[in-house]
């Protein structure tokens, strides 16, 4: 690592970027409409192709693919709160 470089360099991200939110939840009802709620108040032009959902083998979850443009770290840290905080979220990445 040369000495101008940061640390942690390779988590830099340059914005506005294209970026796929994975979420992995319990399969329920309103798992996948309210995670989808949640990210449109964060991206409100996030347009309907931009999810795709794929339930696990036994239907217990459903893994969630959510693209978008995102326009600063500010945004995906509260987003990543946010869905976080969900109670049916297992994981995102």
């Amino acid at each position: 690592m040369s000495v101008e470089q940061e640390p942690n360099a390779e988590l830099c991200m340059e914005f506005p970027c294209h970026f796929p939110l994975k979420v992995m939840g319990t399969n329920n009802d309103s798992f996948e409409n309210d995670i989808v709620m949640i990210v449109r108040k964060h991206v409100p032009k996030l347009g309907e192709a931009a999810v795709s959902s794929k339930p696990s083998k036994t239907g217990k979850y459903l893994a969630l693919t959510i693209t978008f443009t995102a326009d600063s770290r500010e945004q995906l840290d509260n987003l990543y709160r946010e869905i976080n905080a969900h109670p049916d979220v297992k994981m995102t990445l």
